[in-house]
């Protein structure tokens, strides 16, 4: 019997239950919501919320407590650094389990367990206005009046419900009409803006067909100039071969009249040799017979 036990070991021993837990409140710090069973969930509700308020104070001493339940460097920084500044205001109460329904296979019932200052649907909820008269009039008042301003009461208080329904209708079609507007204006930019494009869109294919044609006339002109160099080329060539013509043909005939000439002087020399070889002979003997006489004299 379970007499006096409070604590519930969830099928586990010691060790196993306080591993399972602290990852459990790592995981909560971290992700700010778990889904898990209802067991478990009130099991780490008492486990993590003193955690969470020895947070508020941040002291080296907090810090190495925290740690030694979390064993997570990572989860203890971002618990002194962003999640004890949003709870620094709210004295206990820091998680809040919302029951989600039964598990299929084992039927077990499941649920959320959230911190409750980063539930934002919850907190941007804001609370409805509520109109309360009091009644008028003070002392012992007889039946009849009692009823009359019963009335009254009752009818103050519907003229006041119409009044707001009104307002709020009243609200809700000029909110709805600045839509409108909005919307319309938007389409009408919208609308500007496309035919902008479109001009400026046409305006760029003008102004490639301009260069397209710009661009073929330039190639026109070229392939122009290019022929009439090619004339002219053309025409300088046969100037320069007829003129290298002409004057090899005036070399040929200045290298056959030097032939001619050549021959000439040659026939004119071989015609003088023979009277010169007959009459060479005799000078040295002419000499010869002068030098006797001299000698002999």
């Amino acid at each position: 019997m379970r007499h006096g036990n409070k604590v519930n070991h969830l099928g586990r021993k010691t060790g196993h239950l306080k591993a399972m837990l602290s990852n459990m409140a790592c995981s909560l710090l971290e992700h700010k919501r778990i889904t898990t069973t209802l067991a478990k969930a009130k099991s780490l509700r008492v486990f993590v919320e003193p955690i969470l308020t020895k947070s508020k104070n941040d002291t080296t001493h907090s810090r190495r407590l925290v740690f030694s339940h979390l064993q997570n460097k990572e989860v203890v920084t971002e618990l002194f650094r962003d999640i004890a500044l949003k709870i620094a205001t709210r004295n206990g109460g820091y998680t809040r389990i919302i029951r989600t329904g039964f598990r299929l296979g084992d039927n077990a019932e499941m649920c959320i367990i959230e911190l409750v200052d980063y539930n934002e649907i919850y907190t941007n909820e804001k609370a409805k206005k509520t109109t309360r008269r009091s009644r008028r009039g003070g002392g012992a008042t007889t039946p009849s009046v009692s009823g009359e301003t019963d009335v009254e009461d009752v009818i103050s208080d519907e003229a006041v419900a119409e009044e707001t329904i009104v307002e709020d209708t009243v609200d809700d079609e000029a909110v709805a009409e600045e839509t409108i507007v909005e919307d319309t204006v938007d389409e009408e930019v919208v609308a500007e803006d496309t035919i902008v494009e479109e001009v400026v869109a046409e305006e760029a294919v003008t102004e490639e067909a301009v260069t397209e044609e710009v661009v073929v006339e330039d190639t026109v002109d070229d392939e122009a100039v290019a022929e009439e160099t090619i004339v002219e080329d053309t025409v300088d060539e046969e100037v320069v071969a007829e003129d290298t013509i002409v004057e090899e043909v005036v070399a040929e005939e200045a290298v056959t009249e030097e032939v001619v000439v050549e021959e000439e002087v040659f026939e004119e020399a071989v015609s003088i040799e023979p009277g010169i070889e007959e009459t060479s002979p005799e000078t040295p003997a002419e000499d010869s017979t002068e030098e006797e006489k001299k000698e002999e004299n």
